[in-house]
This record gives structure tokens, sequence and C-alpha cells, in this order.
């Protein structure tokens, strides 16, 4: 429920701040795709490793100009993650389908060729499937009422890029999870000897291009 009042926030702030802006505020609209590198940061699981694997993005972004060095920029983005987990001598891969809605807040230079911006911002992110492939364990599965693995997501991000003025976009971001995604993780915690206080927090990396229209 918490997660779901943070969506709804966030959305309803969007909402209200597109609506507030004056008509002669410049709003632009693009489309990104990325490739992500994404893992899981750990604590007190026993002889557990997270490490990198690469998966695709592809979503937009609206940009609102409220000043020539500053701006708001949601982003709506789809994601496909992959992550290698390790517990000794065993391996097995963590694949996830989801959606993520972030908003930056931009600080924006211009330049005789383009626009350099980078900035910071929270996101709300849906896991839609997860499991972990070797072992057949649907993480989203309803296990005791529960399902093992968090769908909801919380957390801050870093944007970086250059904006030819063409539109093409050249971006770099990081994102990191503030919310427990092994909360309700018990059965697997057994399975890959998690303590009772184990966290699992998202991370990922993105770098790829986007057009703005």
């Amino acid at each position: 429920m918490k997660k779901k009042t943070i969506l709804v926030s966030l959305v309803t702030l969007i909402t209200i701040g597109i609506t507030s802006v004056n008509a002669q505020t410049p709003i632009y609209w693009g489309v990104k795709g990325e490739m992500n590198l994404s893992n899981f940061l750990l604590s007190d699981f026993d002889h557990l490793s997270s490490k990198m694997k690469a998966g695709p993005n592809l979503g937009g972004f609206m940009r609102v100009e409220l000043h020539d060095n500053f701006a708001i920029q949601p982003e709506l983005s789809f994601f496909y993650r992959n992550a290698k987990m390790e517990a000794l001598s065993e391996d097995d891969t963590f694949k996830q389908w989801g959606m993520q809605l972030p908003v930056y807040a931009l600080g924006q230079y211009r330049t005789y060729n383009g626009l350099f911006y980078g900035g910071m911002g929270p996101f709300v992110g849906l896991g839609f499937d997860a499991n972990l492939d070797d072992l057949d364990i649907d993480l989203y599965k309803e296990v005791a009422g529960k399902t093992p693995m968090n769908r909801w997501d919380f957390g801050l991000g870093l944007l970086l890029g250059y904006e030819f003025n063409s539109g093409l976009q050249l971006n770099a971001g990081y994102q990191f999870g503030l919310v427990n995604q092994a909360d309700e993780l018990t059965a697997l915690k057994n399975v890959i000897n998690g303590s009772d206080d184990a966290k699992m927090r998202t991370q990922t990396v993105n770098v790829g291009i986007g057009y703005r229209f």
C-alpha cells in the first residue's frame, strides 16, 4: 500500500506541475533506447554475490523547460534486467520485466552545437515478472499468502547527457533502490543462506541514445 501511495503521489505531483506550467513554457517529447547493467546491493546474505548482466530499456520522456538552465523531465521506461547470482558453487540468473517512472530535475548548459544536461530525482518501479532461472522460482507467485519478492521499488536516479541541435541525445544514468526487495523473501533466504536481516536493493547503470522531437 505504501508503494502504491508513493506512485500515486509522484504521478499527482507531475500532473500538478504540468497543468500549472505557463503556456509559454516549452515542452518537448522524446524517445529513448538504452542498455542497462543491473545487479543487487546485498547485505547479510552468506556466500551470495550478485554480478551485473546486460539488458534493454525502451521508453519515452517529456521535458518541461522552466528556464534556459533548468528543466523537469519525467520519463516512462520498460526494462528487461539480468543479474548473475552466485551462492557457493551454484550459479543462477535473475530475470525481471518491469517499468519505471523517474522524474529528474535537470541543470542545463547550452553550447553552439547542442545542450549539456545533468541532474537527479526519484523513481518508482513496478515488476511484471521475475524469476530465478535454474531454481525455477517465480518470485511474484504467492507463497503462504505472500509474494517471495517485492514487486515495488522506489529510489533515486542520476542522469547525464548531451543533446545535439538535431535532437539526437547521448545519455548515461545510475539508479539505486531504497526498498528491500527481499523483505518477503523467506523461502528464498533459506535457499541462498540469508539471515532474517538480509537486504537486497536494486542497482542499475544505463547507457543509450534518445531523440527529442
